[in-house]
């Protein structure tokens, strides 16, 4: 079985670094640090709960006063910069850094750390307890050179980060995102641009009318805002919301006909393969999106959707193509399979277009 990621955080990682912390302020003391992080708590705990506790500590050894111990930060994250060890810095300033006496230390320690690791977590604490003020400096992170600082400014307040705390409020009312986005909307830079687009595909979820309001007003600016908005829209466009379908051109529902949809392993044994076979006929020329979706059959006996694309493809007129499509069974870390009766639903152009059910049975 292969290492867990949190077991790569051991004593000796934690020691390497704690020599780091030695490097810059002298009185660090290495082993007791260590010995106080890995206590009889650590086997326990989570990747995220790890860099806690090591947080947590480092501020025991560290000077009382926090822009002392900030500046000291500020030193050992030049030479330990590498991996998750770049997420404690953030964290630091995170846990002790929201009172209003050090307010100025900590943006700029987060805007500093940010260009190592990332921020993005640390600043939603911010947001939550100081919103108004924590949000007009998101927007001025969003017109930094550094494109680092860019894309914290979009990251950390997507309403709902992985791995992060939701942004209870801003689920709510996505508007004080808006300049944000529209300041990054042809940002030069790749990994900015993917950050906004993820940032309107979490306000999709619970406000998608906001999102489909700004995808028309913006579609058609430029190539860069063009690939914002179609990765953006990528729920609303699994959900087969009419208004999406049609700005990207798959609206047309009725001059596709789809015809021998079959599938070729009506039993699938756990860590086989579904086999599924259709062909699509067009009558005009046009584009077509296809995808499926596999009801799974859940621990609990009930079923489960999750939709996989096919292809988008442009089909000249009286044009058909055959597809075989084969899916995976194997389990996964993010996905186990269970025995029962499965469906497969092939989806064109947003429509549904005929089910079929399979059964699972379970590996030997």
């Amino acid at each position: 079985m292969s290492e867990l990621f949190k077991d790569k955080i051991n004593s000796k990682t934690i020691h390497d670094f704690a020599a780091c912390v030695k490097s810059v302020y002298a009185p660090f003391p290495i082993d007791e640090f260590v010995n106080a992080v890995m206590d009889e708590t650590w086997d326990k705990l989570e990747l995220k709960a790890r860099g806690r506790q090591i947080c947590i500590n480092m501020r025991k050894f560290l000077p009382e006063g926090y822009g002392t111990a900030l500046s000291i930060l500020d030193e050992v994250i030049k030479i330990n910069n590498d991996g998750f060890f770049c997420l404690i810095f953030p964290d630091f300033v995170e846990v002790y850094g929201q009172d209003e006496e050090n307010w100025d230390l900590s943006i700029n320690a987060l805007e500093n750390y940010t260009k190592y690791g990332s921020s993005e977590f640390a600043v939603r604490p911010f947001i939550i307890n100081h919103e108004e003020r924590m949000m007009a400096q998101m927007f001025e992170w969003s017109k930094n050179e550094n494109e680092d600082v860019r894309r914290l400014s979009s990251e950390g307040c997507r309403p709902v980060l992985p791995w992060g705390q939701a942004l209870p409020s801003l689920k709510a009312d996505p508007a004080p995102i808006l300049p944000i986005l529209t300041q990054l909307k042809t940002d030069s830079s790749p990994y900015v641009r993917k950050s906004v687009a993820n940032n309107l595909n979490d306000i999709s979820k619970t406000n998608p009318d906001f999102v489909v309001k700004l995808a028309k007003q913006w579609y058609g600016e430029s190539d860069l805002t063009n690939w914002i908005i179609k990765h953006g829209c990528r729920t609303l466009l699994k959900k087969g919301n009419r208004d999406i379908l049609a700005l990207f051109g798959y609206d047309d529902v009725t001059s596709v006909e789809v015809s021998d949809f079959a599938v070729a392993t009506p039993k699938v044994i756990v860590g086989d393969d579904l086999t599924f076979t259709f062909t699509v006929r067009v009558k005009k020329a046009m584009k077509v999106r296809l995808e499926f979706g596999i009801d799974y059959m859940k621990a609990r006996g009930k079923r489960s959707r999750k939709i996989f694309q096919i292809s988008e493809s442009a089909f000249k007129e009286n044009s058909q193509k055959a597809y075989t499509r084969k899916h995976s069974f194997a389990d996964v870390s993010v996905r186990k399979h269970y025995p029962g009766i499965h469906s497969v639903t092939l989806i064109v152009n947003g429509m549904e277009r005929g089910t079929l059910d399979f059964e699972v049975e379970a590996g030997v």
